[in-house]
């Protein structure tokens, strides 16, 4: 018997997984992972670069559409719903991280909404069928970062969710659609020539773009290959097709559906609790630690007495932005996040904006900052740390270090407290009954019979509540110019 191709093996994979291959273990971290980039897509869509990507998209139309979430004034066609979407989850970094390092969810959960919504079907798309379809793009995503050992480090060339993201997203649509074996052979090839974008605008609104076209294209990719469109039918195979994406890249055939081992069984992901870059949370853990030996609970911080803060973290060099100008830099600098927190105490979505960054005491803090790389923290969401020393003008030095913090995979956010960050970001476009609806459904989303019940919630507000909304950012907008 003649042995698949790497590009067979996933295409079979795809076209084979069912329901019952579903771990209560998958289905539960999956449910948590859902309820996460639902609260971080309400929130983003009060962003400027979500502003920006939905007036551009506004310019298409088709007679299928579907829903923005939170806006439903808004409605697109389905790729462009997806790619709205996909930015405002990312547009505050405040999405989930996985290891090897990659944004899993936000390419995946809006291709799934938009074509629940958007596609007629007879019986109608359930919860268990969107649950499959989005551990299948999930799936994917983890099974690709596997095959280079350069995918375990934080990255340097390509941001992996415009890589890995961009075909599980065919991958979840291709489920989603129910596509033969072959055509998702051929979606997985045309998602990979829609794959890449540079790490050179992270810390840009350009970044949270990258999320949104892994989606957009994932979704052309499977109604391209619907529609006969062919592509190299061994393009995982091959360094000059995926491997392009990785130096050493090493595929191997996925496992037996027989015997199917879901990479989510074996790795959770990490839930952020303020939105910035997932290796600022340790400085962040750090920082909290030391300041309870500099000030009481609500004092201020003795920032005249502080004569040095030496940060010694991996050499990230995007997350190393001495003087932040944007929220976006903010949420990827060592510096910011550690003098914020030293400072304020805690940090929160408000810490981000840019009257919080430029503060004076802020900038002095951030004058007395600087950086070491001990040569063992490696780049790595799986073993990095942060040790955090302020020394005092008197000579005293206190000094913490973290191995971890609360929200990594290694110590969950609670169930609870993953529901009280959703409320906290929804709510900022949703009303309570909405908010507490959602939670409902997604807690019981493999019971869900039809997923429009989902859908119509996601769309918001009215839309007089929402052109009132709208109305108060395009003020605060022409306020801060």
């Amino acid at each position: 018997m003649m042995l698949k191709s790497i590009t067979e093996s996933f295409a079979t994979t795809i076209h084979g997984l069912k329901a019952g291959h579903l771990t209560d273990r998958v289905i539960q971290r999956s449910k948590r992972m859902i309820l996460d980039t639902l609260g971080a897509g309400f929130l983003g869509t009060s962003t400027e670069v979500f502003h920006k990507a939905s007036q551009y998209s506004k310019i298409y139309s088709s007679n299928i559409t579907s829903t923005v979430w939170g806006r439903p004034d808004i409605r697109l066609p389905p790729t462009y719903a997806a790619f709205v979407n996909g930015v405002a989850i990312h547009s505050m970094d405040f999405d989930d991280t996985w290891h090897p390092a990659t944004h899993p969810s936000g390419a995946v959960l809006p291709v799934l909404t938009a074509l629940a919504e958007a596609l007629p079907r007879s019986p109608k798309f359930s919860g268990l069928d969107l649950l499959l379809a989005f551990n299948v793009g999930i799936e994917v995503q983890g099974r690709l970062l596997h095959f280079a050992k350069e995918a375990k480090d934080i990255p340097k060339r390509f941001h992996p969710p415009s890589v890995v993201g961009t075909l599980g997203s065919a991958a979840a649509a291709s489920k989603f659609l129910g596509l033969s074996s072959t055509k998702c052979q051929e979606a997985l090839a045309i998602a990979v020539s829609h794959a890449g974008a540079p790490m050179a605008n992270a810390a840009t609104q350009t970044k949270p773009l990258h999320i949104g076209n892994a989606a957009k294209h994932g979704i052309e990719a499977a109604f391209l290959a619907m529609l006969g469109l062919q592509g190299n039918k061994q393009v995982l195979d091959l360094e000059a097709g995926f491997g392009a994406f990785y130096a050493n890249y090493s595929p191997k055939v996925l496992p037996n559906l027989d015997s199917y081992s879901w990479l989510l069984d074996q790795q959770d992901v990490a839930f952020k609790r303020f939105p910035a870059h997932l290796s600022t949370h340790w400085v962040a853990d750090a920082a909290a630690s030391v300041r309870k030996n500099l000030v009481a609970e609500t004092a201020l911080l003795p920032i005249d007495y502080i004569k040095r803060i030496v940060l010694r973290i991996p050499n990230v060099q995007y997350v190393n932005r001495p003087f932040p100008d944007s929220e976006h830099e903010a949420r990827h600098s060592f510096q910011y996040v550690a003098c914020a927190m030293l400072l304020d105490g805690s940090i929160a979505v408000p810490a981000f904006h840019e009257c919080q960054i430029n503060r004076p005491q802020v900038r002095e803090l951030l004058s007395k900052v600087e950086l070491e790389y001990p040569p063992d923290n490696l780049p790595s969401f799986n073993t990095l740390y942060c040790e955090i020393s302020v020394t005092l003008k008197d000579g005293a030095t206190f000094t913490h270090r973290s191995d971890t913090f609360y929200g990594h995979w290694r110590e969950p956010l609670s169930q609870e407290d993953l529901e009280e960050k959703f409320r906290a970001n929804a709510s900022k476009m949703l009303s309570c009954d909405i908010v507490e609806s959602l939670i409902k459904i997604v807690e019981n989303l493999e019971d869900l019979e039809d997923c429009s019940v989902l859908t119509t919630l996601l769309k918001g507000p009215s839309p007089p509540e929402v052109a009132s909304n709208s109305s108060a950012y395009n003020n605060s907008i022409t306020n801060l110019s």
